[in-house]
C-alpha cells in the first residue's frame, strides 16, 4: 500500500471514531435529559413533617405569623372557617410550613361553618388537610348555640367528624384527631351541664354507628375530645381551680387514674384561660384582674403539667369580642410584651425561677409562660410577689 492509499484509510479510521464518539455522547445526553425530566416533573418530593411527640409535650399557644414566640413548642392556627380572613389554601401551607422551619408544631383547627349537611363539603376539609398540620381539631363548640356559636346536633356533628378525620389522616395518618371543644364550664361545680356533654357524646356515638358507619363499634371514649376551661384558677385562693375539677371528671369518664399521665391520650386542653365578666370577681379593679390573670396561667400550666394533658394558652394577645375587652393575652392589643403584673410597667415584678441551666428572672408574661412550659420551677414566694 502506497503513501496516498495508507493516507486515505487513516482518515475513514479517524471519521469513523470520531462519528462513534459524538453518538455516544448524544445517547448519553439523552438518558441524562430523560432522567432529569422524570425527577423534575413526575416524582414529587415527599414532605418530611415533624415527628410525633408524647402528649406531656404538647404545650402551645395561639399563633403569632408576625412574631412568633420564643421556646414555646406548639402553637394553634385556626383555619378560614374559624376566623375572618384566616389562611387557607397555599396561605395556610406556607404558616404551617414556616412553624416547622422554626421547630415548631402546629395543631390546626377547622371549625363547623354550617348546622346541617353544608358541613359535609369534603374541599375544604382536604384544603385544610394539605397543609400537614401535626393534629388537627375538628370543630368547635360544637355543643354551644348562641349569637356567637354555631352548635350542631349529634347526628351532623358526628359525620363532620368522620369525614374531617378521613381527610386528615389521608395525609398524615399518624397525627392526633380531637373531637372539637367542649363548653367552659367550671370544674367541681357545674355537673349538671358536664353531664349534658356526656349526654352528646353519647348521642354523636349512637349516629355513628347507625348512620354513619351503620353496624360499626366507633366509641368516643377512644378518642380525644377537646376542652375549653375559662376561670380564674388560682385566685383568690390556690384551691380555686376548675381546670383541675375538669380533669377529675373526665379522668372517671374515660375510666383512666388521674394521676397515671393516661389523661393526656384522651383529653387536649384547646384554651386555658381566665376569666373576668361573669364570673364574681370585680372586673372594675385593674389589679384584681391583673393578679387574677396571671394567677390563671401560673395555675392552669402547673396543672396540666402535673397530669400531663396537651394545653394551649389563651390567648396571645389582649382583644376585644362579643362587646368585652378581654386582657388575656400575654402580649397587648399591639403586640407588646406585658408585665407579669399587668396593671404595672414592665419590670415591676419579677419572678426569680430554677432551671436546668441555672436560675433565670423573669419580668414579662411571655417569658414566664415559655419557662413554665420548659420545666423551670418558681420559688415559693411567688404568690406573696404577684400580689403584693
Amino acid at each position: 500500500m502506497n503513501l496516498k492509499e495508507r493516507m486515505k484509510t487513516k482518515t475513514m479510521l479517524i471519521t469513523t471514531m470520531i462519528a462513534l464518539i459524538s453518538n455516544l455522547l448524544v445517547s448519553c445526553a439523552s438518558k441524562t435529559s430523560t432522567v432529569q425530566t422524570i425527577q423534575g416533573t413526575n416524582l414529587t418530593p415527599t414532605p418530611i413533617y415533624p415527628s410525633g411527640v408524647s402528649p406531656s409535650a404538647v404545650l402551645g399557644i395561639t399563633a403569632d405569623e408576625i412574631n412568633p414566640f420564643n421556646s414555646i413548642p406548639w402553637v394553634r392556627v385556626s383555619y378560614a372557617t374559624c376566623v375572618r380572613n384566616g389562611p387557607s389554601g397555599a396561605g395556610l401551607k406556607a404558616t404551617v410550613a414556616k412553624f416547622h422551619g422554626l421547630g415548631v408544631r402546629v395543631m390546626l383547627t377547622v371549625c363547623q361553618w354550617a348546622k346541617d349537611a353544608r358541613l359535609y363539603d369534603t374541599k375544604l376539609l382536604n384544603d385544610a388537610a394539605q397543609a400537614g398540620a401535626d393534629a388537627v381539631q375538628c370543630g368547635n363548640e360544637q355543643m354551644k348555640t348562641g349569637p356567637y356559636n354555631l352548635g350542631v346536633s349529634p347526628g351532623f356533628f358526628a359525620k363532620f367528624f368522620d369525614l374531617c378525620q378521613q381527610a386528615m389522616h389521608a395525609v398524615r395518618p399518624e397525627i392526633p384527631i380531637i373531637i372539637g371543644s367542649n363548653d367552659p364550664h367550671v370544674g367541681g361545680i357545674d355537673f349538671a351541664p358536664l353531664a349534658q356533654e356526656v349526654k352528646y357524646f353519647n348521642a354523636m356515638q349512637a349516629a355513628m354507628n347507625t348512620s354513619v358507619h351503620p353496624g360499626g363499634n366507633w366509641t368516643w371514649r377512644s378518642q380525644i375530645i377537646g376542652l375549653i376551661d375559662s376561670w380564674h384558677n388560682g385566685y383568690p385562693s390556690q384551691a380555686t381551680n376548675s381546670l383541675y375539677g375538669l380533669f377529675a371528671f373526665w379522668a372517671q369518664q374515660f375510666g383512666v387514674d388521674l394521676n397515671s399521665g393516661a389523661l393526656g391520650k384522651h383529653l387536649w386542653v384547646i384554651e386555658g384561660t381566665g376569666c373576668i365578666t361573669g364570673c364574681g370577681i370585680d372586673s372594675s379593679s385593674p389589679y384584681v384582674v391583673a393578679v387574677s390573670h396571671i394567677m390563671t396561667l401560673i395555675t392552669d400550666v402547673r396543672t396540666t403539667m402535673r397530669y400531663k394533658v396537651p394545653f394551649f394558652y389563651f390567648s396571645a394577645r389582649d382583644f376585644s369580642s362579643q362587646g368585652h375587652f378581654w386582657p388575656m393575652g400575654v402580649r397587648d392589643g399591639n403586640n407588646q410584651p406585658k408585665p407579669l403584673r399587668q396593671d404595672l410597667s414592665m419590670g415591676a415584678r419579677r419572678l426569680n425561677m430554677t432551671c436546668a441551666s441555672g436560675q433565670v428572672v423573669v419580668s414579662s408574661q411571655e417569658q414566664l409562660l415559655a419557662r413554665l412550659y420548659n420545666g423551670c420551677t418558681l420559688l415559693s414566694n411567688y404568690i406573696s410577689i404577684l400580689t403584693s
